[in-house]
């Protein structure tokens, strides 16, 4: 067999072991249709065609959940915001259940609000399944400061934290009329940018007033 070959084959199956280490649904999908294609392929010209046949149908069914998933990620029907009390039982099991990996984002943040503080919380929900967790302080003066945006890491890259920005009515109603994210990592900006903030003076910054609801 040419080396090349041989090379190939073990890269191929490298990915589809590695794809199965993702807690990402996204990046699951995408290793795992790399290294099945590489498989198919690999196969093919071994001429293992009961193995090709396999790694052709896996290869399929990740085509499948990668145009399903993208087709949902800006999808309103799909997911739900849901508003709940800040010292919500449920949401503070969250909170508690993901907590190390809620500190890597938010290293300051603390889930039970000082007294007097005025929190917003809301869970965005896919089905019955809780997969992000945004929570808003009053700043007074209409500023409405972000505390936590948090998306568990099976749905991390596919955003679903928009959908609480997305909707508008959801700070007009609490008497906001901007949103403010103090301090956000480069690696954050796209994300805020594609849901309406802005950087401003250091901070970035959503006009809620100006808002379409889009």
């Amino acid at each position: 067999m040419l080396p090349w070959l041989e090379i190939a084959g073990w890269v191929g199956s490298a990915l589809v072991v590695l794809s199965l280490t993702q807690a990402r649904v996204l990046r699951f999908r995408w290793l795992n249709l790399t290294g099945s294609v590489v498989a198919t392929a690999y196969n093919a010209i071994a001429g293992i065609w009961p193995f090709v046949a396999m790694n052709a149908a896996i290869s399929l069914i990740n085509v499948y959940w990668l145009w399903r998933l993208n087709r949902e990620r800006h999808d309103a029907a799909v997911y739900e915001v849901v508003e709940v009390a800040p010292d919500d039982a449920y949401l503070l099991h969250v909170l508690r259940t993901h907590a190390a990996d809620i500190a890597g984002f938010a290293p300051g943040f603390v889930a039970v609000p000082e007294p007097g503080e005025e929190r917003s919380a809301f869970l965005v929900q896919r089905g019955d399944e809780t997969v992000g967790v945004v929570e808003v302080r009053d700043a007074g003066d209409g500023a409405g400061v972000v505390e936590l945006d948090w998306v568990s890491k099976r749905f991390r890259d596919l955003t679903p934290g928009e959908f609480v920005y997305r909707r508008s009515g959801i700070f007009a109603a609490k008497g906001f009329d901007r949103v403010v994210v103090p301090q956000a990592a480069p690696s954050e900006h796209a994300y805020l940018s594609g849901v309406g903030f802005r950087p401003q003076d250091g901070a970035w910054v959503r006009d809620v007033t100006a808002d379409s609801g889009r």
